[in-house]
């Protein structure tokens, strides 16, 4: 009896090993890719992603564009990191930041001449204008000034005060697309009656298609 037993038991582990084999290579796959990926990066590309936050289809609609959150990327100490606007600007994982995103999908963009424009110096600075922003609040109403930053305004301005160099065209908010009801009602919680269609912005969308960039990973 005793003998049927181990043998019983031995065999339940033997199919539990067998089991779990497609499961441990897909997580290793899984893994592995993620680390091919990140050997992909540099300092300063640029990392986009669909927003599960509660204004993202209102950006979606108003830029045409499924993009809604962006964040800029560096490495410290072995670890790919987002410094990005939320509330408030901070510096977040890479990981913990594209599992924010709609199934997990993000694009990583790169200055089309990286190799020579981001220097040491040049990252330096960059890091430098947007560790200066970290712990300002977010900015929901999409404001031009300092005080409170939203997440392309951060990456705009790192890269024009940085590197000396625009990254997506500056627009008004008169020239998103405001004729849906969705982004109606988000206008009107924001801003009331008072429309501040003359107000600069800088969207996701823009930077995302500005010609000044690359794409180097569509995951």
């Amino acid at each position: 009896m005793k003998r049927t037993s181990l043998l019983l038991l031995a065999l339940a582990l033997l199919i539990s090993v067998i089991a779990l084999r497609p499961v441990r290579r897909a997580y290793s796959h899984r893994f592995g890719q993620a680390a091919a990926n990140r050997r992909l990066f540099r300092d300063g590309d640029l990392v986009f992603h669909t927003s599960r936050s509660e204004q993202s289809q209102a950006i979606q609609l108003a830029t045409h564009s499924p993009y809604s959150h962006c964040g800029l990327l560096y490495q410290q100490n072995g670890q790919w990191l987002v410094l990005e606007a939320m509330q408030p600007v901070k510096v977040t994982p890479l990981m913990e930041w594209t599992g924010r995103g709609r199934g997990d999908h993000y694009v990583v963009k790169r200055l089309r001449d990286a190799q020579t424009a981001l220097t040491p110096a040049a990252l330096q600075r960059m890091k430098a204008v947007g560790q200066a922003m970290v712990g300002r609040d977010y900015d929901g109403t999409f404001g031009w000034s300092d005080d409170r930053i939203y997440c392309s305004e951060l990456i705009w301005k790192v890269y024009e005060r940085g590197l000396g160099r625009r990254i997506g065209q500056l627009q008004h908010l008169r020239d998103f697309d405001l004729s849906h009801p969705a982004v109606q009602a988000k206008l009107r919680e924001r801003y009331g009656n008072d429309l501040p269609l003359s107000e600069t912005v800088i969207s996701p969308a823009s930077i995302f298609n500005s010609p000044e960039l690359v794409t180097v990973l569509n995951r």
